[in-house]
This record gives structure tokens, C-alpha cells and sequence, in this order.
């Protein structure tokens, strides 16, 4: 299992990390060549083989790899790319999560007390992302590299868990209804 790396490392992609994200591809061995010829080069690769990815708006998915590595299991490679939080989970993942989500009833949340909480992206079967190099670019990198030819990835329940946390983290629950926004408010601390 990764470990979070410490923002001044200069990627933590090891050879065998390499290679497990270019077997994501169609031609590996192409994507080995590409890497070879321009290691600062970010790739897209297909999802749902090798793994799935949970995309995140940047702050609410740190918030949830802080919950992962405070209160979990940690976390899979993670990277970021312009503006989004890559979190790569276990194939099969992209498909499952939205379910268990809906029965978490995180939609029907959406528009009361969670308003803060944005939708996560799942990539699976079908789709494509583009993963950042493994030596470090402008406008990608990893916060959690691979490093492994096998990395422990997150399944749907783990992530499921991390977002339920980061999401309650950062919305304040009041047993008080909210104040109504056209009531007079008169300052009584001033009272003679």
C-alpha cells in the first residue's frame, strides 16, 4: 500500500508503478515507449480493467483522502489534474458506487444541509482519464504514487465511507432552523 507523499517529493512513481499503469492501456508496451521518450508527458488511459476513478473537486476530495488516511485503510494512487482529485479504485467500482450512494440517499441530501457537497465523477468501463507522468509536469501530479505492479486499490464501500466522512466534516449540523433571510433583526445589546 501507498503512503501519502510529502508535497516536496518529486513524484514516488517507482519502474513497477510504471509499468502497472501502462498495462491500463491498450499497447503497454507503447505506452512504456512513450514514457521513456517524454517522462513529463501525461497519457490517457482507459478505466475499468486495471482500475476505476473517483474524480473529485479538488478540496472535497482531500478532504476525503485525509479521512482515508486518518480514519482508514489509506488510499490507492491519487493524483491531481486540473482542478480534480483522481482517486483510482478497484475495477467495477465506477459502476457500484453511484448505487450505494443513491441508497446512502446522497441525491435526496442535495439541496438541504449538504448543499456544499458536489458530485463525484466515477470512470469506469468505457471511459478514459488522463493520468499525470511519472516524473513531475506542470498542471498534474500525484499525491499518492504508485508504486507497486499490484496497488491495493479502494473498492466502492471504502470511498462511499471517505466522502459520508469528508462530507460531514465540512457541513456545521444545527438542530435550529435556518434563520429566515427576510425577518427584521433588531440589536438588543444595545438596549439603554
Amino acid at each position: 500500500m501507498s503512503s501519502p507523499r510529502n508535497d516536496s517529493d518529486a513524484s514516488g512513481v517507482t519502474p513497477e508503478g510504471v509499468s502497472w499503469l501502462a498495462s491500463a492501456g491498450t499497447y503497454p508496451r507503447s505506452t512504456l515507449s512513450h514514457w521513456a521518450e517524454r517522462p513529463d508527458a501525461p497519457v490517457v488511459l482507459p478505466c475499468g480493467v486495471v482500475f476505476d476513478v473517483v474524480s473529485a473537486p479538488a478540496i472535497f476530495g482531500r478532504r476525503m483522502l485525509d479521512r482515508l488516511w486518518e480514519d482508514g485503510p489509506g488510499s490507492g494512487p491519487v493524483a491531481e489534474f486540473r482542478g480534480r482529485m483522481l482517486l483510482f479504485a478497484a475495477p467495477g467500482t465506477a459502476q457500484r458506487l453511484p448505487a450505494l450512494m443513491e441508497w446512502e440517499e446522497w441525491a435526496a441530501a442535495r439541496g438541504t444541509r449538504t448543499d456544499g457537497v458536489p458530485p463525484l465523477l466515477c470512470h469506469g468501463t468505457g471511459d478514459a482519464v488522463t493520468v499525470p507522468a511519472p516524473t513531475p509536469c506542470s498542471g498534474a501530479r500525484w499525491l499518492v504514487a504508485p508504486d507497486a505492479r499490484h496497488p491495493w486499490l479502494p473498492g466502492p464501500e471504502v470511498l462511499l465511507w471517505a466522502a459520508v466522512r469528508a462530507a460531514r466534516a465540512a457541513v456545521r449540523i444545527s438542530i435550529f432552523p435556518p434563520a429566515d433571510r427576510d425577518a427584521n433583526v433588531y440589536d438588543v445589546s444595545r438596549r439603554r
